[in-house]
């Protein structure tokens, strides 16, 4: 990932002036991870170590988006909408 576009997501998602790692930054951030990751898989479909990468990424994003959950519904509500990650 890019460091201008790492930053970008930081500063769009954090919650006051000096988060670089609250549940929200680090969820924005694999998301965008997981996205492309996962366009690289549909091109390369026998490239097992990224897919096993991407099956880690998925699981530590639904762990941080549990524990958003227990501790701020609000929050998590806001942020699964922002992050169009529920329907």
């Amino acid at each position: 990932m890019e460091a201008s576009v790492k930053a970008k997501q930081i500063v769009e998602y954090r919650i006051h002036e000096r988060d670089t790692g609250s549940a929200d930054v680090q969820i924005a951030l694999l998301t965008q991870r997981i996205n492309r990751l996962t366009e690289h898989l549909q091109q390369n479909k026998k490239d097992h170590g990224s897919r096993r990468g991407l099956i880690m990424m998925v699981g530590k994003r639904r762990r941080l988006l549990d524990y958003l959950h227990r501790t701020d519904v609000n929050r998590y509500l806001a942020l699964t909408k922002r992050l169009k990650l529920r329907k």
